[in-house]
């Protein structure tokens, strides 16, 4: 199988200094005060609305937005990036959304919806964003930070036969994935009867592959992120200001199991999700408008 070696400069996150950030405190002063009066106010109010939910941060720095979440190396931190229109790049933030580094990727950004992440240490961005239903690039790269490997994987779905299928049968737009066990899972976005997932598979090796067709989720909404935890009993999807709770004794028996529903309304438009890496009941989650959210589950 091919790998390709990104240039050091591309993959090489640019982390910022202490002195930076001291220079950074040292000028916050009483106006910073004032905004920390304020955000404290609203994560205030956020908590009275949605029990469990508690906003930790929100992106600044240049990062456009977030549409996809995962954790880096160091606790506390996750690599990011934005979709469709924006530049083909991987940030890397901390739980506030300070920017710590970004890496330009050889790539295009057809539509990256999704970010995955397996036990190796390679993420997988997932360029399956297919709101009309009639690409036939669909790909998702893989990337290993520590190593610098690069390569991708080309794919289309098992039962599609129509660029565009009609209204109703509109399911192919992927917005979400994660890693298990040796594949990629894809869940999709429904956006001609919105009120079912589709979720496919992938091997997670790089070449030509048909994304194979596993089961449907009774989803009513669309699915904009997914993520699972550590010890695979748990699948969170992620909706827009809702969240959908998977779980069974093993990651089969989650798949299987009835979704539970969770409002997060008023949280804005939730595209990101992912566990903490200790905790099954701790879940980071990011917005399209900035925000970075921690939510506990019940």
């Amino acid at each position: 199988m091919r790998f390709f070696l990104l240039n050091a400069s591309l993959i090489t996150l640019l982390l910022s200094t202490s002195c930076s950030e001291a220079q950074s405190d040292d000028k916050k002063g009483k106006g910073g005060k004032k905004k920390d009066k304020q955000e404290s106010l609203e994560n205030t109010l956020i908590d009275s609305a949605i029990p469990g939910l508690r906003r930790v941060g929100s992106l600044n720095g240049g990062v456009p937005e977030s549409s996809g979440l995962a954790r880096a190396e160091t606790a506390g931190t996750f690599y990011t990036h934005a979709d469709a229109g924006n530049e083909p790049v991987l940030y890397k933030i901390d739980m506030t959304g300070r920017l710590l580094g970004k890496s330009t990727l050889p790539f295009t950004n057809m539509d990256w919806e999704s970010l995955a992440q397996d036990d190796k240490g390679n993420l997988f961005v997932v360029d399956a964003g297919n709101n009309n239903n009639t690409r036939r690039d669909l790909r998702v790269y893989r990337l290993n930070p520590g190593t610098q490997e690069l390569g991708k994987i080309n794919f289309s779905y098992s039962d599609q036969t129509a660029f565009p299928p009609s209204k109703k049968q509109r399911n192919f737009d992927c917005e979400a994935s994660l890693w298990h066990a040796g594949k990629l899972y894809l869940f999709t976005k429904d956006r001609g009867a919105r009120s079912t997932s589709k979720v496919y598979s992938l091997n997670d090796q790089l070449g030509t592959q048909k994304a194979q067709l596993l089961t449907r989720l009774t989803i009513a909404g669309e699915v904009t992120g997914a993520d699972i935890s550590s010890d695979g009993r748990r699948i969170v999807l992620l909706g827009q200001e809702e969240l959908f709770l998977l779980e069974g004794g093993s990651f089969e028996a989650a798949l299987k199991a009835t979704p539970r529903r969770i409002s997060l309304k008023g949280s804005g438009q939730t595209e990101g999700v992912v566990f903490h890496k200790e905790n099954p009941n701790l879940l980071f989650i990011s917005t399209e408008e900035g925000n970075i959210y921690e939510y506990t589950l019940k």
